[in-house]
Order: structure tokens, then C-alpha cells, then sequence
């Protein structure tokens, strides 16, 4: 979830407590997202990107791309840099060297995490993160791509197409049935498709999911399986994970990292059957 986002529920959270009928006066605008060039046929480009720790070398010359409507995974060793990946992608982190691109002409390493977020970069972490206290609806409501200044807030309502919107994000996330449940109540697999729908409500271009079937039961990880086919095509996803059937179950093109940088790529049945990738993640 996106630090603005954050921010606006904790303000929002705040406002109930002062009875303001759950609307709080000064959230931070968010600015509508520009048009990302994909005519070069990439919307992600990483080329020699390196990043050191206390001398620990957590990415080392690490180049890859996506393709606009592509579902990459990304797998490999705890400790290989995927999250550090997505750390350097989102802004989060700085890289010693290396070019970072969204689409054509915009150049990541010049913007700020929140700056890259309304860009059109939506990041899902491990564990969800959701108003717990907030309905389903109202977690999505929130997300919504608004003006959020003092007196858009004051007397704001949901007109025809957001409505629309919202009630399409919940059928697609599996909880037009809990639409009125706190989302405290929900599930650990329905609280990951809460907020997979807080994303899908500002219309991001990519989308960066970490581990995201990690706690889930067979049927959420099947329904989960479902839900990113189901926006392959329309939204670009980058997935990291180690449930390799949860892989299976989705992937076309693998990303597999060791030590900071692309050791293999290809099908899943390619990088099983790749010595190296056997020797430092799969093990005989």
C-alpha cells in the first residue's frame, strides 16, 4: 500500500474518532497518474543496477524487463534480493548504479516513493494491510483515485462510474458478499484480496506482489491463482514467491535471482531444469 494511502486512512481513522462521520478534512492530494510510453514495448526496464549494504552487495549488476500486460514471477533464495528489487523499483531504495525506467521516458531514480506510487506503481507486501476498523466498502472508497482536499472531502459522493468501479473491484477480489464486514473480520486471504482491490481502485499500471499467497488456504490460493490471470492483460504484474505449484499455476516467463542478479529465466520447466538454478534454490 502506498505511504499517501496509509496516510489518508490513519487521517480517516482519526476523523471517526471525532465524529466527522468518517471523512477527515486535509488529506494529501494525489495526483492523477500521467500516460506511461510503452511503445518500445516495455513498461519495466532495470539494466545494471547494483546496491551495497554495510559491503554486503544485495543487487549486483542486475538487468531485466517486463512487457506491458505481462505476469512475471520471480523466484530464488532467501537472501537473493527480490524484495530489495522492489524496494530500488518503488523508490524505497537508492542504487549505487544502474538505470531504472518506467515505460520509455520516465526515470524512476529521480522520483520519491510516494511520487512513483502515483506514477502507476502499486506494491503489495507479504503482510496485508487494511483498516481493519473500516468496512470492505470503505477501504475501497478510500483508495479511490480522489481529490482529497478539504472541501472535495467534506462533501464528497460516489458518482455513477466510481460506483461502478467499486462494485466491478468486488467481484473481481472475491468480497462482494462481505462488502459491509469490518475488514478485522475478514480472512488472511480475504484481507490479501482487500487490499489487492485498494490497489486495483487507483488503476495502477504495475503491479509489485510480494509473496502474496504466503497464510493462505488451498481454495484462497486457487481463487487467488484465478484473480491474477484475470488481470494479466489489462495491469502488468510482477510476483514474487516460493509456493512453486501457486507458480505453476500462473506464470509464462521466470525470473530466478541468486545473489543479487538474474541467474536464469525462461518457462518454469526450463529453469527447473536448469543445473545452476537446481544447485542454489530447487536442490536435488
Amino acid at each position: 500500500m502506498t505511504p499517501d494511502l496509509l496516510e489518508q486512512g490513519a487521517q480517516r481513522l482519526r476523523g471517526r474518532q471525532a465524529g466527522s462521520g468518517g471523512r477527515q478534512a486535509g488529506f494529501g492530494r494525489v495526483a492523477a497518474a500521467g500516460e506511461v510510453d510503452v511503445t518500445h514495448g516495455r513498461i519495466l526496464y532495470l539494466e545494471g543496477v547494483s546496491v551495497s549494504f554495510d559491503g554486503f552487495k544485495a543487487i549486483n549488476n542486475l538487468s531485466l524487463d517486463i512487457a506491458p500486460g505481462e505476469l512475471r514471477c520471480v523466484i530464488g533464495p532467501n537472501g537473493a534480493g527480490k524484495t530489495t528489487m522492489m524496494d530500488i523499483i518503488t523508490g524505497k531504495t537508492r542504487p549505487d548504479q544502474g538505470t531504472v525506467f518506467f515505460g520509455s521516458t520516465i526515470d524512476l531514480l529521480r522520483y520519491s516513493e510516494p511520487q512513483i506510487a502515483r506514477m502507476g506503481i502499486g506494491r503489495k507486501f507479504q503482510k496485508p494491510t487494511v483498516f481493519e476498523q473500516l468496512t470492505v466498502f470503505e477501504n475501497l472508497e478510500l483508495a479511490l483515485k480522489t481529490d482529497k482536499g478539504v472541501k472535495s472531502s467534506m462533501f464528497f459522493r460516489l458518482h455513477s462510474e466510481q460506483s461502478d468501479r467499486l462494485a466491478e473491484i468486488l467481484q473481481t477480489i472475491h468480497l462482494a458478499e462481505s462488502v459491509t464486514r469490518p475488514a478485522g473480520t475478514l480472512s488472511h486471504g480475504q484481507k490479501q484480496w482487500l487490499e489487492i482491490g485498494m490497489l486495483l481502485m487507483q488503476d495502477p499500471k504495475l503491479l509489485l506482489l510480494d509473496e502474496p499467497v504466503a497464510g493462505m488456504t488451498d481454495e484462497e490460493t486457487a481463487r487467488t491463482a484465478e484473480l491474477f490471470l484475470s488481470l494479466k492483460g489489462r495491469h502488468s504484474l510482477m510476483v514474487v514467491e516460493h509456493d512453486m505449484s501457486f507458480i505453476k499455476s500462473i506464470s509464462e516467463i521466470v525470473t530466478v535471482l541468486s545473489e543479487g542478479s538474474v541467474l536464469a529465466q525462461g518457462t518454469l520447466e526450463q529453469v527447473q531444469n536448469d543445473e545452476r538454478v537446481i544447485e542454489v534454490y530447487l536442490g536435488r
